[in-house]
């Protein structure tokens, strides 16, 4: 079902969406002070290729020890930064994608899909694109850890 889905994304639009996020990687890369933006725009262009079986998680929830507060201050500069340049108008091209999407009933699921990576286009530095399982696993690893620091 997850390939059907993503093959009715391609071809309803998921291309263009998947096409400007190549190209925002690509001036990521060109423009020097936005070179540390680059991983997430890749990560972000994965998913919106394939939004069906994938899922962008925080960094911080896939690897519990890499934690840093330093980091994190780092990555909401970087956010502030790639909303200026770059996630504005990638949100609003998702969400022109995603209404597009929605006319049609057999759109529908793939607008909704482009609805969710619209939130993520935002704030997409420290996030990773994994399969879902994988997302699904590290959620419960993170619930449990906090349940376990909560009733020592």
């Amino acid at each position: 079902m997850r390939t059907i889905l993503n093959i009715l994304n391609f071809v309803l639009g998921g291309f263009f969406t998947t096409l400007s996020w190549f190209f925002t990687t690509v001036l990521s890369i060109v423009f020097i002070f936005t070179l540390p933006l680059t991983r997430s725009c890749w990560e972000i262009t994965k998913l919106s290729l394939f939004p069906y079986g994938n899922e962008a998680i925080p960094v911080d929830d896939l690897y519990q020890s890499k934690s840093n507060p330093l980091m994190a201050t780092g990555g909401t500069v970087l956010n502030v930064i790639w909303f200026i340049f770059f996630g504005w108008w990638l949100c609003l091209s998702h969400i022109a994608a995603g209404i597009a999407q929605c006319i049609t009933i057999i759109g529908i699921p793939v607008g909704l899909a482009n609805f969710k990576i619209a939130v993520i286009a935002l704030w997409p530095v420290g996030r990773r694109v994994v399969p879902v399982e994988v997302a699904q696993r590290a959620r419960e690893e993170k619930a449990n850890r906090q349940f376990d620091d909560r009733y020592r």
